[in-house]
């Protein structure tokens, strides 16, 4: 299974040189959630998502797919259902790498394995057959530490077709991402809760 994204997109220039930080701030207009960045696991993945944080393009964005028991997908889209411009697609960390269990973040990509740039999805439920066990998958760069009750709460928002989107489970009222930002290391780092893949 693949998610929908889109390539083609005229790529943004001059990437910007990151350090991976520990935690990262969601806003959304349903409310907050922090998520702990798998820097070890997926050094890769969190350069390449921190770059979009910091040329500040997930505000304003839409999480444009919700699925109950299963995703909620966003950070492709602005609120006029445009395509945000991409950077170069990052490699894919999925082999060996972390689960998509139940409140982990992971990249979107089509079904081409290198293709992930801009968009990311939750997981809902524990989908571990989107794990990269023999084969690859989707890489889980992070866990959310606060703020899963937010994520349930946008999983229960009506959805319907998109014609613009050409795409179902589309929020009927849109689920905004106001704002992401990085937050400074806390003196106690929560502990990820996100496993291995066995």
């Amino acid at each position: 299974m693949h998610f929908k994204h889109v390539l083609g997109v005229a790529a943004l220039l001059a990437p910007l040189s990151l350090l991976a930080a520990p935690l990262v701030k969601f806003e959304t207009n349903h409310g907050t959630i922090v998520v702990d960045m798998a820097s070890k696991q997926a050094p890769k993945t969190v350069k390449n998502f921190l770059t979009y944080v910091a040329d500040g393009s997930y505000d304003g964005s839409i999480f444009h797919r919700v699925i109950p028991g299963f995703v909620v997908q966003g950070g492709g889209y602005n609120q006029q259902y445009q395509q945000l411009p991409t950077y170069e697609p990052v490699v894919n960390e999925s082999i060996g790498g972390l689960s998509n269990q139940r409140g982990t973040i992971a990249m979107a990509r089509t079904q081409a394995v290198d293709s992930a740039t801009r968009q990311f999805y939750f997981n809902l439920v524990d989908n571990t057959n989107l794990d990269g066990v023999d084969h690859a998958g989707y890489t889980v760069f992070g866990k959310v530490v606060s703020g899963m009750d937010v994520l349930d709460k946008i999983a229960q928002s009506p959805t319907q077709y998109s014609s613009i989107l050409r795409a179902n489970d589309v929020p009927a009222t849109q689920v905004i991402l106001r704002h992401v930002e990085v937050l400074p290391e806390p003196a106690t780092k929560p502990q990820s809760a996100a496993k291995k893949t066995k």
